[in-house]
């Protein structure tokens, strides 16, 4: 599966951001996807994680309240909505998608190319 991040940009803390990854090739149904996010000169690290079939998600305890994670099967494509955002969500964010995994844990095999959120004081 391909997949192509997008949403991104620069946004006063307090504000919203919605991230978009459109996914392609097999069927996305089938496939748990997440996000993750890479703050400048760390780790990646987990944000939040959905099944193929929407029917569980799940969060760092560090967006849980202000992000809600989501997926349209039919449009191929996962969300992340961004609220109430604080300097320290500046990152880049991936998607990523696997089957059969343990939805919080970095190893999913198929990685958009990330997408630039930068959070100003």
């Amino acid at each position: 599966v391909h997949l192509q991040a997008s949403g991104g940009g620069l946004v006063q803390a307090g504000g919203s951001l919605r991230l978009s990854c459109k996914a392609s090739g097999h069927s996305f149904r089938a496939y748990t996807a997440a996000w993750f996010s890479q703050p400048p000169g760390k780790e990646r690290e987990f944000v939040a994680a959905i099944r193929g079939s929407g029917s569980n998600t799940y969060y760092a305890d560090s967006v849980k309240g202000r992000f809600t994670i989501s997926r349209d099967n039919s449009k191929n494509t996962l969300y992340l909505q961004m609220n109430n955002l604080k300097p320290e969500d500046t990152a880049v964010y991936f998607c990523a998608a696997q089957t059969g995994i343990d939805p919080t844990r970095d190893a999913y095999g198929y990685w958009g190319q990330g997408t630039e959120v930068t959070v100003s004081s």
